[in-house]
């Protein structure tokens, strides 16, 4: 049986990307330049229809957002909301925009999986927005890179470098003052545009029932990042060394705080950094680490060896000693390692590897697939109401 998470050939062209290849779309626009795609996606269809779409925004689990824009200007609201507490679909200008899609129906995780010729560890998530006629969030700029796929109806996308980053006092949206637009581009169901980092853009629905697919991507921030690593490692860091100070002088200003003790504290962040196997370890742990609102359905039948595909929303991702999934890391080699490696890049193994593994990793798999992290491939996984 054939995984439905099989990864583009990096190298071939492909209609996604316009003709290019992966690695050609990585090397010319990654980054560096906007790529407009006509029939990126050729007869596509949305992952999901406008009715649950509304419904998954009415779920308490799931983020979303609502966002008019009306004669008083701007307003933002969030979810979870009751279909009746939308606005009616006739009524312009209106958007409404449903974050981690991926997380809840398999249909948008395969979609994304179309564009892991990023890595995992950059790959964020799906978002979609349904719009009435008018409807749109203003023309701003994204920290991150995005793929903005046409769903149904049109949009109407105006681009720009911008310089001038000034945004709209007093508006509860970071809308730009002065948007500059270079380009403008009508898209219709299967058009496609990629923007690299700080491409200011403002789209608008024309017409109704306009839905568009946000692929977006994870962008570490260095401070944030360092803090979560420092914890995780001094969680894990083994030292019984303790300050000593048998030259301390008496002294006149107890307040002030002692040289060697600066010293001292510098010296065992110097240790926990030098630590490259717990550093490595501590990443793969963060970059795997669920979303706070992602919880996964214990197996409810026993564990026996067969064809595996990972759940949406497990995260796995391994180096060359580690791999690393849902939050936690496990030292692999050999067979084993190739193993879980091929499952983590393919997100699924046949009834032949998991055959051919070890005790060991038929034991990782079995406590995995207890937990819900992993499934047999057969199995419907979407588990809707």
């Amino acid at each position: 049986m054939a995984s439905p998470f099989s990864n583009l050939p990096i190298d071939l062209p492909t209609p996604l990307l316009g003709g290019l290849s992966p690695a050609a779309f990585m090397r010319r626009h990654w980054q560096k330049k906007p790529l407009l795609v006509r029939q990126a996606v050729p007869g596509f269809e949305p992952p999901l229809s406008r009715t649950e779409l509304f419904a998954l925004a009415a779920e308490p689990g799931v983020e979303s957002r609502l966002i008019v824009h009306g004669d008083r200007g701007w307003r933002l609201r969030h979810g979870p909301f009751a279909r009746r507490n939308l606005p009616p679909l006739g009524q312009p200008r209106w958007t409404l925009l449903v974050q981690g899609v991926d997380l809840h129906r398999d249909a948008a995780h395969q979609l994304l999986s179309r564009f892991r010729f990023v890595p995992d560890a950059r790959l964020d998530d799906l978002m979609i927005s349904w719009a009435s006629d008018g409807g749109g969030v203003g023309p701003h700029f994204d920290s991150y890179d995005v793929f903005l796929l046409q769903a149904s109806g049109r949009r109407r996308w105006r681009i720009g470098r911008q310089k001038d980053l000034s945004l709209e006092p007093d508006v509860p949206l970071k809308i730009l003052s002065r948007f500059e637009p270079e380009e403008e581009h009508l898209l219709e169901p299967g058009d496609m545009l990629y923007l690299p980092p700080r491409w200011a853009h403002d789209g608008v629905a024309e017409g109704d029932d306009c839905m568009t697919c946000s692929i977006g991507f994870r962008v570490p921030q260095r401070a944030g990042l360092a803090a979560e690593l420092a914890q995780r490692m001094g969680e894990a860091f083994e030292d019984s060394t303790l300050y000593r100070d048998p030259g301390q002088h008496a002294t006149a200003h107890p307040a002030a705080m002692p040289a060697d003790l600066a010293s001292f504290a510098a010296d065992a962040l110097q240790h926990l950094l030098a630590d490259r196997g717990s550093l490595a370890c501590a990443l793969g742990e963060v970059m795997t680490e669920p979303k706070p609102s992602v919880w996964f359905d214990e197996a409810r039948q026993a564990w026996s060896p067969g064809p595996v595909v990972l759940d949406r929303r497990t995260r796995m991702m391994y180096d060359q000693r580690h791999v690393f999934i849902n939050g936690e890391s496990f030292r692999a080699g050999g067979a084993d390692a190739r193993l879980m490696r091929a499952l983590a890049d393919q997100r699924s193994l046949d009834r032949r590897a998991v055959a051919r593994a070890s005790e060991a990793a038929q034991a990782l798999l079995a406590d995995w697939f207890e937990a819900g992290w992993l499934h047999r491939q057969h199995e419907e996984l979407d588990h809707e109401p």
